[in-house]
C-alpha cells in the first residue's frame, strides 16, 4: 500500500482525514508537532491515531526550534504582515512542513497529508516549504479535492463520520470560531468573526492575555537582555528562546498586551477577518526596536526598514526555504551584531513603554547630541552642509519656479 504521513493534532478535521486516507488505501503514519499548542494529554492524542488505524504515531517538540530558528530571526527583521500582524500562525508552517517530511524520509512515505482548506494561506505555506525540500513529494490536501468536499460539505457530516467510525472527538456543529495556538501566540478567526463589523474582543475568549481594563492598576517593570538581536534574558536570568517566550508572554499577557484585530489580505487573494493575541513577541519587538535604535546606524537600519515588509510577505505567503530567504536571513544576521545589550519596559494596561536601554556597542554619543553649549559638534558645519544639500532644489527653483 502508498504511505503517507499525516500532519495530526486529534481534532475533528485531521481525525476525518486520517480515516478517510485510509479509505484512499493509504498506509498513514500521524505527526503531532508540538509548538506549544494547548492539550492535556498528548499521549492520548498519539494512541487515538494508533486506534483509529494509523501505522505509526509520534510526537515531535519543535518548540525550541520554532523560537529559536523561525520567530527570533523574523523578529531581528522587526517584520510584521501589513504593519500589523506578527506572523505567530504564519511562521510555524514551515516548520511543521520540514518536520512532517523528515518522519516521512525515516519511515519511507511518499506523500504528505494536511488539513489545511483551499480557501486559507496555510496550504500555501505547507506546500510551498515541503516541495522546496522535497520537490518529488505528493502533497494529499483533501480539502482541495471535490470527492472529499462532496463526503464532507459541513461538520455534521464529519461528526457522523467519526460515529460511525467510532472515532472520538470533541467537537460542536455550532461554534463561534475556531482559533490556533503555539507558544507565540493564538490566532481567532472565521464564525462571528466573519462579520467585521462585530466586536471581535466581546466574542473571542482570549487566553493569552487579560483584558486591558482588567490588568494590574501599577506599572509591570521588565528587562529583557539581547545578545546580537536574540533576547537571552529576562530580569537578568539567562533563558532559552522557548523560556525567553514562556517568561514574556505570563508578563506581557497578565498585562494585557498583544491584542489585535484585523481585515488583512490572504495570498490566495480574498480578505479575511482575524483576532491574534502576542503578549510576548509584541513586548519583544518593542524592546528590540528600542535596543536597535541605539546600536544600528541609520543608513544600515533604514535599508532594514524597506526590506523588512517583503520578509514579511515572503513569510506570510509561506516562502521560507528559498534562496532569498536565505540571502536575506545572512543579511539580518550581520545587520545584527551590534545588537547586545538591556532595555527596561513598562508593561501596562495593553501597553509597552521603553524605559531605558543600555549597550555596549551604542552609537549615541550625548556630547554630540547634546542641545546645551559645547559638546564636540560644530553648529557653523550645518551651513556648507545646507548648501550642499539644497543646491538641486535652488537650481531647479531657478528655473520651474513654484507657486507659493
Amino acid at each position: 500500500m502508498p504511505s503517507c504521513v499525516l500532519a495530526y493534532s486529534g481534532g475533528l478535521d485531521t481525525s476525518v482525514i486520517l480515516g478517510w486516507l485510509q479509505d484512499e488505501g493509504y498506509d498513514v503514519h500521524a505527526v503531532y508537532v508540538d509548538l506549544g499548542q494547548p492539550c492535556e494529554d498528548r499521549e492520548a492524542i498519539l494512541q487515538k491515531a494508533r486506534d483509529n488505524g494509523a501505522v505509526s504515531s509520534q510526537l515531535i517538540d519543535a518548540r525550541e526550534e520554532l523560537c529559536r530558528d523561525f520567530a527570533f530571526p523574523v523578529l531581528q527583521w522587526q517584520a510584521k504582515y501589513e504593519g500589523i500582524y506578527l506572523l505567530g500562525t504564519s511562521i510555524a508552517r514551515p516548520l511543521i512542513s520540514k518536520v512532517c517530511l523528515q518522519v516521512a524520509r525515516e519511515v519511507g512515505a511518499e506523500a504528505y497529508a494536511h488539513g489545511a482548506t483551499g480557501k486559507g494561506n496555510d496550504q500555501c505555506r505547507f506546500q510551498l516549504a515541503a516541495e522546496a525540500l522535497d520537490p518529488n513529494v505528493k502533497i494529499i490536501a483533501p480539502w482541495r479535492m471535490q470527492k472529499f468536499r462532496e463526503l464532507f460539505p459541513g461538520r455534521t457530516e464529519m461528526i457522523d463520520y467519526c460515529d460511525a467510525k467510532k472515532i472520538p472527538v470533541k467537537a460542536s456543529i455550532a461554534k463561534p470560531y475556531s482559533s490556533d495556538e503555539n507558544c507565540l501566540h493564538i490566532s481567532y478567526e472565521a464564525g462571528e468573526l466573519e462579520d467585521p463589523a462585530v466586536n471581535g474582543e466581546a466574542i473571542v475568549d482570549f487566553g493569552m492575555t487579560v483584558s486591558p481594563q482588567e490588568a494590574p492598576d501599577e506599572v509591570e517593570v521588565v528587562k529583557v537582555g539581547f545578545e546580537h538581536g536574540v533576547p537571552v534574558s529576562v530580569n537578568g536570568v539567562t533563558l532559552s528562546p522557548l523560556a525567553v517566550v514562556e517568561t514574556m508572554n505570563k508578563l506581557a499577557g497578565r498585562n494585557g498586551v498583544g491584542r489585535i484585530d484585523i481585515v488583512e489580505n490572504r495570498f490566495v487573494g480574498m480578505k479575511s477577518r482575524g483576532v491574534y493575541e502576542s503578549p510576548g513577541m509584541t513586548a519583544l519587538y518593542a524592546a528590540h526596536l528600542a535596543l536597535e535604535q541605539l546600536t544600528v546606524d541609520r543608513e544600515t537600519v533604514h535599508l532594514r526598514d524597506r526590506l523588512s515588509p517583503e520578509v514579511a510577505e515572503m513569510v506570510y505567503y509561506g516562502f521560507w526555504f528559498v534562496p532569498k530567504m536565505d540571502a536575506l536571513m545572512a543579511f539580518i544576521r550581520e545587520v545584527q551584531a551590534p545588537v547586545t545589550g538591556e532595555v527596561t519596559l513598562g508593561l501596562y494596561k495593553g501597553n509597552v513603554s521603553i524605559r531605558g536601554r543600555t549597550s555596549p556597542n551604542s552609537l549615541y554619543d550625548a556630547a554630540i547630541a547634546s542641545m546645551e553649549g559645547g559638546g564636540s559638534y560644530d553648529q557653523t558645519d550645518a551651513e556648507g552642509f545646507l548648501r550642499i544639500q539644497g543646491l538641486p532644489s535652488r537650481v531647479l527653483g531657478g528655473v520651474r519656479p513654484r507657486e507659493y
